[in-house]
């Protein structure tokens, strides 16, 4: 074993994917196909790694708007939320974090709440860092209600190779600030609207980590923040 490494824990919609590449590397193996076998070995370590669930700490302070997804923050601009979840026709600021094939794919909330709305809207797939991907791709939408009264939005956005958004929690549910509600299979994007007037501390290609890195802070009068790639 190598020190200080040890392997994050497993989500179980993982272990079925990871079994079947299992066997058929395993099946590959025993027809001596050995490149083949070579390949579905590496692919299976993927699967692996792409279904882990590792333990985040997460900022409590009240106000704190915590990123729902590990990625790329990819678009930071006015949009109006899904008509599906009845959330007014006002354009609100929207974070799109963008998670790839490599990324951690397990949803976190970004603040403590209710859940007092779910809608899933069937669709297409194309690639989800595109903007026209929050209109015309599957996605799953929630509406957190936080004990203040002030509603934050998150979109989970099917991408090109994502099939299936899966949710763990349903309508109705409490959440706790950096409670895992849902995760989407294989690369995809999760868009997070802010409260009217909030502005974001984060900056377009910035990176964030699900149920830690800030987004925003609704009760901070702080301007919007600007970076770049150094």
């Amino acid at each position: 074993m190598i020190p200080g490494f040890s392997l994050p824990p497993i989500h179980r919609e993982g272990w079925p994917f990871i079994a079947i590449f299992a066997v058929v590397t395993a099946l590959l193996g025993v027809f001596a196909w050995d490149w083949l076998a070579f390949v579905g070995l590496v692919l299976t370590a993927w699967c692996v790694y792409f279904f882990r669930d590792p333990a985040r700490t997460t900022p409590s302070r009240e106000g704190l708007v915590i990123s729902p997804a590990d990625g790329v923050v990819t678009l930071i601009e006015p949009a109006v939320p899904p008509a599906e979840l009845g959330a007014g026709d006002q354009p609100r600021l929207r974070i799109s974090v963008f998670m790839n094939v490599f990324d951690c794919h397990v949803n976190r909330a970004p603040a403590a709440g209710r859940i007092t709305r779910l809608a899933y809207r069937a669709g297409a797939f194309l690639n989800a860092s595109l903007d026209k991907a929050s209109e015309l791709n599957e996605r799953m939408s929630w509406r957190l209600t936080l004990p203040g009264g002030q509603d934050i939005i998150m979109v989970q956005i099917a991408g090109l190779v994502a099939r299936r958004i899966v949710a763990f929690s349903k309508e109705g549910d409490v959440l706790r600030a950096g409670e895992r509600f849902g995760m989407i299979r294989f690369g995809s994007r999760v868009d997070v609207y802010l409260p009217d007037g909030v502005q974001p501390l984060v900056v377009e290609g910035q990176r964030a980590i699900a149920g830690e890195t800030v987004l925003a802070d609704i009760t901070s009068t702080e301007a919007r923040r600007t970076g770049s790639a150094e």
